[in-house]
C-alpha cells in the first residue's frame, strides 16, 4: 500500500472516530454538569433546613438563603418549598426541585429531559425540648 493510500485511510478513519469521540465527551459534560447541579441543589436545600432550624426564622428567610446558594447557577423555574413547625414537629423542612430540561446543556440530545432534579432536607428547630 502507498503513501498516497495511507494517508487516506487515516482521514476515513478519523471522519469515522471523530464523531463518536465528540459524542462521548459532550456526554461527559451533560452528565457532569447535571450531577453538580444536583449536588449544589443538595447543598442549598441543606443550607435551607439549617437556617430553617434557627429559632425565628421563617419561610422568606429560607427562601433567600436557597436561592443564594442557587443563584450561581442561572436557573430559572427552581421551586422551593419550605414546610416549618407543622402539626407539633418542631422541624424545618425544606423541598427544591428545578426541571431538567432548565439544566440540560443540549437540550435533550441524551435522552428526555421531562423529569426533576431535587433535594429535601428536613432539620429540628434548635431549642426544641423533643
Amino acid at each position: 500500500m502507498g503513501r498516497k493510500h495511507r494517508r487516506a485511510a487515516a482521514a476515513v478513519e478519523m471522519a469515522i472516530v471523530t464523531p463518536l469521540l465528540l459524542t462521548l465527551v459532550f456526554g461527559i459534560i451533560e452528565y457532569g454538569w447535571m450531577f453538580s447541579v444536583q449536588q449544589t441543589l443538595v447543598t442549598a436545600c441543606r443550607e435551607g433546613a439549617r437556617t430553617a432550624s434557627m429559632p425565628g426564622s421563617n419561610a422568606s428567610d429560607v427562601q433567600g438563603r436557597v436561592q443564594e446558594y442557587l443563584a450561581p447557577l442561572g436557573l430559572s423555574g427552581v421551586s422551593v418549598k419550605v414546610t416549618l413547625d407543622q402539626q407539633g414537629n418542631p422541624t424545618g423542612e425544606v423541598k427544591v426541585s428545578v426541571p431538567y430540561s432548565q439544566v440540560s446543556l443540549l437540550g435533550g440530545y441524551f435522552g428526555p429531559t421531562n423529569f426533576n432534579l431535587s433535594a429535601h432536607s428536613t432539620m429540628r428547630k434548635e431549642g426544641s425540648a423533643t
